[in-house]
């Protein structure tokens, strides 16, 4: 099976995705997926179903798969360019499970008869309102089903405070309106683990900050140029002299807040983790053995 560095995530409503610029900085972007499944609890055995909402390019969607290689696993996103990506992974797996790939957007996806598993790894926080959704995922779930989830809560940071107030200011205000997400896109901690037991599930719920430490010339610029920046590189992607206006404008924003040290320029950004099991059960006895 064909692999690219492991990620994961979705396009943004409204954004054109470019896989190669997202799968940059992929071991940092890997690394909430895994510590995600390390408190996913084991399947009880025999074959199972997993969705995998907004896949992205589909490399962590193959990890998920290769760590249950008897299930069928299928990844769901709503961008031709991620999907054509995710392709190269999809087919039978060694443990006589299958891989495969769908268009579909979260904020409609229908789950039809049961999962084991359904997964949402740094995609939520692109659904206005995705709180509505969690209990339909949930009453897709077998008994002893998993809902695992995860979001960048880093919505107050320099990276999108400085993108936000650039895209609201009098130069850019009556073409980049509504073009990004606020800060409110992401929930506290709390709020999913409110939800998430009132559904009658057993929940774990935390967030981490990480500090990723970045090398190169503006890699703060080049981490979110895969990622929020994407709605305003769409919006003017007709117009290359304003799009390279904004972002050299971001950049010595960017610059001024995340001054690079002697060792690189560190990134810190927060992320909430939710794993609820239906019907109770124990949730945090992660396949990966954490403890």
């Amino acid at each position: 099976m064909p692999t690219d560095p492991p990620t994961g995530g979705p396009p943004a409503p409204g954004a054109r995705w470019d896989p190669a610029r997202y799968l940059r900085h992929a071991d940092h972007r890997a690394r909430p997926f895994t510590d995600l499944l390390a408190r996913v609890p084991a399947p009880p055995g025999g074959p199972s179903r997993v969705a995998d909402l907004g896949c992205g390019p589909g490399t962590l969607t193959a990890l998920l798969a290769a760590r249950r290689p008897g299930a069928r696993v299928t990844g769901y996103d709503n961008s031709p360019e991620m999907l054509a990506r995710a392709a190269r992974h999809a087919g039978p797996t060694p443990g006589g499970g299958r891989l495969d790939f769908a268009p579909a957007d979260i904020r409609t996806w229908a789950p039809t008869g049961p999962y084991d598993l359904i997964v949402s790894n740094a995609a939520l926080q692109w659904v206005p309102g995705h709180l509505g959704l969690l209990p339909g995922w949930i009453a897709a779930l077998a008994p002893g089903g998993t809902l695992a989830l995860q979001v960048p809560g880093n919505f107050d940071a320099p990276s999108h405070r400085l993108l936000r107030d650039l895209a609201e200011g009098p130069r850019w205000r009556s073409r980049l309106a509504g073009v990004l997400r606020h800060g409110d896109a992401v929930h506290a901690p709390a709020a999913y683990l409110d939800l998430l037991t009132a559904e009658g599930c057993a929940a774990d719920v935390w967030e981490t900050t990480y500090l990723h430490l970045l090398t190169g010339e503006d890699p703060v610029l080049d981490w979110v140029a895969g990622t929020a920046l994407r709605p305003v590189l769409t919006a003017l992607e007709e117009d290359p002299e304003a799009r390279d206006a904004f972002v050299a404008a971001y950049r010595a924003a960017l610059r001024a807040a995340y001054p690079a040290g002697p060792h690189g320029t560190v990134l810190p950004f927060r992320r909430v983790f939710a794993v609820a099991v239906r019907g109770g059960g124990a949730a945090g006895a992660g396949e990966g053995g954490a403890g």
